[in-house]
């Protein structure tokens, strides 16, 4: 791992240390949560967009009609 220094207003960072869970495991690991959690949800916004621009206005015509092809059971 390497350290690195960041800048907190103090109010954020005395809330920060507040917290049980930073007591417990300490900053370092709950900032790594934080950013491997933001991260994550980016990506996950990245790829939903994707989907959107690639399928939003016009569908996916490749499955155009078939919908009306099956049923479900007991339908």
């Amino acid at each position: 791992m390497k350290a690195i220094q960041i800048t907190f207003d103090e109010r954020l960072l005395k809330e920060l240390d507040a917290d049980p869970e930073v007591k417990r495991d300490g900053r370092s690991l709950v900032l790594r949560r934080a950013v491997y959690d933001y991260l994550r949800r980016k990506r996950r916004r990245a790829i939903a967009e994707a989907y959107r621009e690639a399928y939003g206005k016009r569908g996916a015509p490749e499955f155009a009609g078939w919908a009306a092809q099956g049923s479900w059971p007991g339908s």
